[in-house]
């Protein structure tokens, strides 16, 4: 996601902290390069001039131009003002204290707005421990409820639903009834959408915003739909009041336009956004840590969250015990593996490390989890001695394991040269001392030619 505009302004900022010192004129380039940055990545014209103004003024006062490091100076009044574009730190929903908490989820059809209903719903049941039902309000839409209690079945959260011939009104006023009487958290209301914003679509959203009383009203608007969808928000704030945005197909949108825009266009902050197909794809979207990903500084606390989300804390000590008595197996390997894919695709991680994303060579790289997925089956296609023992893997062994796993000898063979290169980084690592580049060389197999010195 960003990924032009990111590479833009990285490319822009590294020329002004190249710099030991800049003038007027340095600080007029730069901006040039930000504007024309900003309106190729599809951000509204009057938001790039707005920035771009409050961005020149900072950047030329008298504590930048004189400072010790102006370069570095710049590039934290960017990364502040790119925060505060976005919404800065952000707000959290508003929960009630008695009672259900109702989220009313609003847009136009096509956004991903019943699909948003249930990653949400999942998020809170995850995150927040939550008792989550949703409300089938969406009668129109051909496999609408359908498709809701499907996702909802797969989140875990109870779905209320009278079919497609009862009135969506009386749907809402009903699941909200019982979400008391089951005493729910949450109730989490999918109301129909439209090709386009009309006043039957106000109306009917209005009515059962009367009747449900919500405590947040969502609008769900497609990233990828750069300007129409920040044409979508002004539209629906000017004729229903909204509390926030969920932004789908984030990761589709390599421009950013529809992110950068919406909270200057609106004034409602970006709250949750979708990052992918599966219902694991979804969190808090924060601006501040969102624009030190596009900076690339990437996004250290929503890895280590991620993490914290996945990695058991009596399995981790289990873990360094057995690195360090070098007893660390083929099957610690897969139960490692498998936690972190757990966190997300290895693509969208690789971002949130600082420096990493800028890389182009990891970048660009076209992350392969099928290439997971065929380790895992190799090792899953092994005995449980062999896993414990991969120095027992030979001939036949090796015959087996790849007819067993759909793979090739040579897939097995790489494996496990794999496993025993790394099981002696990190006896190195584990013992304190980092292998040097001649040690490296031999654990990989490589002959490193002898240096002439002259």
């Amino acid at each position: 996601m960003f990924d032009q505009l990111s590479d833009r302004l990285q490319a822009t900022l590294s020329d002004v902290r190249s710099r030991g010192k800049l003038s007027e004129s340095d600080v007029d380039a730069a901006m040039r390069e930000i504007r024309l940055a900003l309106l190729e990545a599809d951000v509204n014209f009057k938001v790039v001039k707005s920035f771009t103004a409050t961005l020149k003024e900072r950047c030329l006062g008298a504590d930048v131009l004189e400072s010790l490091d102006p370069g570095q100076q710049v590039v934290k009044i960017v990364n502040e003002e790119l925060a505060g574009l976005m919404g800065g730190t952000g707000r959290e929903l508003a929960f009630s204290s008695s009672g259900p908490t109702v989220i009313l989820m609003a847009g136009l059809q096509g956004s991903g707005k019943t699909t948003a209903c249930a990653k949400l719903a999942r998020f809170l049941r995850e995150n927040g421990k939550k008792d989550i039902a949703l409300a089938a309000c969406d009668v129109y839409r051909p496999a609408a409820v359908d498709q809701l209690v499907t996702v909802g079945g797969r989140v875990g959260a109870h779905v209320y639903e009278k079919g497609t011939d009862a009135d969506p009104v009386e749907i809402a006023g009903w699941a909200l009834e019982q979400a008391k009487a089951e005493r729910r958290d949450v109730l989490i209301v999918d109301t129909a959408g439209r090709l386009h914003i009309d006043s039957d679509l106000m109306e009917e959203l209005a009515k059962i915003r009367k009747r449900v009383k919500p405590h947040d009203v969502l609008l769900v608007v497609d990233a990828m739909t750069g300007q129409d969808a920040v044409g979508v928000a002004e539209s629906f704030a000017e004729a229903a009041e909204f509390d926030g945005v969920v932004m789908t197909k984030l990761d589709g949108d390599a421009r950013g336009g529809a992110a950068l825009s919406v909270n200057a266009v609106t004034g409602k902050p970006i709250l949750f956004a979708s990052t992918g197909e599966k219902l694991e794809a979804f969190d808090r979207f924060h601006p501040d840590r969102m624009a030190s990903r596009i900076l690339g500084m990437g996004d250290v606390l929503s890895f280590i969250e991620k993490a914290e989300e996945q990695i058991d804390e009596k399995q981790a000590l289990d873990l360094e015990a057995k690195l360090k008595s070098n007893q660390f197996t083929l099957e610690d390997m897969l139960q490692q593996m498998r936690q972190v894919r757990k966190m997300g695709p290895l693509s969208g991680l690789i971002g949130m490390l600082p420096g990493m994303g800028a890389m182009k060579q990891l970048k660009n790289a076209d992350v392969d989890e099928r290439e997971l997925d065929r380790v895992e089956a190799i090792i899953l296609s092994m005995t449980p001695e062999e896993r414990a023992n991969p120095a027992l893997i030979k001939g036949s062994r090796r015959k087996r394991i790849a007819n067993g796993s759909g793979t090739k000898v040579q897939n097995v063979n790489q494996l496990v040269k794999q496993f025993d290169q790394m099981r002696k980084m990190m006896r190195h690592m584990t013992s304190g001392k980092m292998p040097d580049a001649q040690q490296l060389a031999a654990m990989s197999g490589e002959k490193r030619p002898r240096q002439r010195f002259r």
